[in-house]
């Protein structure tokens, strides 16, 4: 499958999570080691406007990269990222052009900072489901893809922790799901938040 049509299919679940959240809901801690599920909605806001950015040759502009600032509606400021993001990696000859990502060091091409993407937003619609106790709803070839992008991510120590994209990998145990390696490739302990 593509990697824009799977980025698109991990969005758009995200999006589905992030709107199950209520108002009493937005303080939770999740996954994401001292962040509230208001503060994980902000990065992943950010996060699609900061590639959308790049998408479109804008990429080194931190303005774009900035987490929204105070209390808004997290919610429909997520799903209007999610659309601006969704647009851009539909343009054509996006895959093929280069994205400048200044948190991972430089610039890479369209397909390949596309992959980050959808792994990142796999995890992150997990982070927001297992926050809010909902299931996740992502078919068995989305989730066998991001396990395959997850097993490229530089696992050196160096490179992982606070102030890193990543945590550091945990192990993968024997007959682990495509899922539960994305997760734990990725520094998430799945265990520890059961949906």
């Amino acid at each position: 499958m593509d990697v824009v049509e799977l980025d698109r299919m991990a969005v758009q679940e995200a999006v589905r999570v992030v709107e199950a959240a209520r108002d009493g809901d937005w303080e939770r801690d999740t996954p994401c080691a001292g962040w509230t599920l208001r503060r994980l909605v902000a990065h992943m806001t950010a996060q699609h406007h900061g590639f959308a950015a790049a998408a479109r040759g804008a990429g080194r502009e931190p303005g774009y990269w900035r987490e929204p600032e105070g209390a808004g509606e997290p919610a429909r400021a997520h799903r209007a990222a999610a659309d601006d993001v969704l647009g851009a990696f539909a343009g054509p000859g996006v895959r093929e052009r280069e994205f400048v990502l200044p948190e991972l060091g430089g610039g890479f091409s369209g397909r390949t900072a596309i992959g980050f993407h959808f792994v990142d937003y796999v995890v992150h619609a997990w982070d927001v489901a297992a926050t809010l106790g909902v299931p996740l709803r992502l078919a068995d070839d989305v989730l066998v893809a991001a396990s395959a992008v997850a097993r490229l991510v530089p696992t050196d120590p160096a490179g992982r922790g606070p102030g890193f994209a990543f945590a550091p990998a945990l192990k993968v145990p024997d007959g682990a799901g495509p899922l539960e390696e994305t997760l734990r490739l990725l520094g998430r302990e799945p265990e520890a938040w059961p949906v």
